[in-house]
């Protein structure tokens, strides 16, 4: 697989993510989707009439386009997550508690590979990085659960 972020620049970032979301997770909302900074960081919205004071920045951070493919910040799991046709893994109460508060967990599915989806119950927690039979953590430390 070649690295995305070669990609950047190249083509448009609405074909460039879009392609991405459908390869990975078999879903891409119609969407208005930008590649901004050199993080390769994505935003995303829609078109809207509303006539505001233009700052340039559209969109709520989506996601960030990664050497490896797409990894999608909590917000843009809830926008893919709920027609995702492949590599969306279902967590437990106690995986998902623990996923939430920054731990890696342990997944049955030793030979998943790549960014995923991770739901609990009706909710989409965001991606996370399968490896080897674990789901190493993406959940920013400002956004961590605190466990008693």
């Amino acid at each position: 697989m070649s690295n995305p972020r070669d990609e950047i620049g190249k083509t448009s970032d609405a074909e460039l993510v879009k392609r991405l979301l459908i390869e990975n997770y078999g879903h891409a909302p119609e969407l208005i989707y930008e590649i901004r900074g050199n993080h390769s960081k994505v935003y995303a919205y829609k078109p809207c009439q509303l006539k505001i004071s233009d700052t340039g920045r559209r969109g709520i951070y989506f996601g960030r386009i990664e050497s490896d493919g797409i990894r999608l910040t909590i917000e843009g799991a809830f926008l893919v997550g709920p027609k995702a046709t492949k590599n969306v893994v279902e967590l437990d109460d106690e995986r998902a508690k623990r996923y939430l508060a920054g731990e890696s967990v342990e997944i049955d599915e030793k030979d998943l590979y790549g960014w995923v989806l991770l739901k609990w119950r009706s909710y989409y927690l965001g991606s996370a990085k399968a490896k080897a039979g674990r789901l190493l953590n993406y959940v920013p430390k400002e956004r961590r659960l605190r466990l008693e």
